[in-house]
């Protein structure tokens, strides 16, 4: 996906998973709403006018075709706030398109992180900011094995399927 700058907001130290052209910016402490608008901070911070976009990173199966289309160049006109909902309730990515500490915030801040509330009271904070709201296709985020399986099927032909196939095809150890 064509982007200006990769972050990764990160508790701990990257791998060699993590694939060149990506800058590391440590992960503030507090709860997931906090640690959520302190990543947009950052990116504030780093570009203060260019739109940042938040992926969870418990969405194997996105693909940058997924969002392509919806932010694009062409599309981005009128639009302030990008919103993908998950399955549960929550959100796997949430996008400003000029993103301040102080939105940040406000949207953020307070908000019950991994709940099936979690979704609705952020679109109420995003309304009640007057920002206009482009959604993105709902997806199942990975929580327990059932959403890994649900995944899994969802994309079949991901390294993510083929890695859950190669753990269930494991024999068992007994203890």
């Amino acid at each position: 996906m064509p982007a200006g700058r990769r972050l990764l907001v990160l508790d701990g130290e990257p791998g060699g998973w993590l694939p060149p052209g990506w800058e590391v910016l440590p992960q503030c402490g507090g709860g997931l709403d906090r640690r959520l608008a302190d990543a947009f901070a950052h990116a504030a911070r780093l570009a203060p006018h260019s739109p940042a976009l938040l992926v969870g990173m418990d969405t194997p199966q996105l693909d940058a075709a997924a969002l392509a289309e919806p932010l694009s160049a062409a599309r981005r006109h009128g639009t302030d706030a990008w919103y993908g909902p998950a399955a549960d309730g929550g959100f796997w990515a949430l996008g400003l398109a000029r993103p301040t500490p102080g939105l940040a915030a406000r949207l953020l801040h307070g908000v019950p992180m991994s709940t099936p509330g979690t979704g609705p009271a952020l679109l109420r904070r995003l309304a009640q900011a007057g920002l206009t709201v482009r959604h993105l296709p709902p997806l199942t985020d990975v929580d327990t094995v059932e959403d890994a399986r649900q995944v899994a099927v969802e994309a079949p032909h991901s390294r993510f399927a083929d890695r859950l196939r190669a753990v269930d095809a494991a024999p068992e150890v007994a203890s």
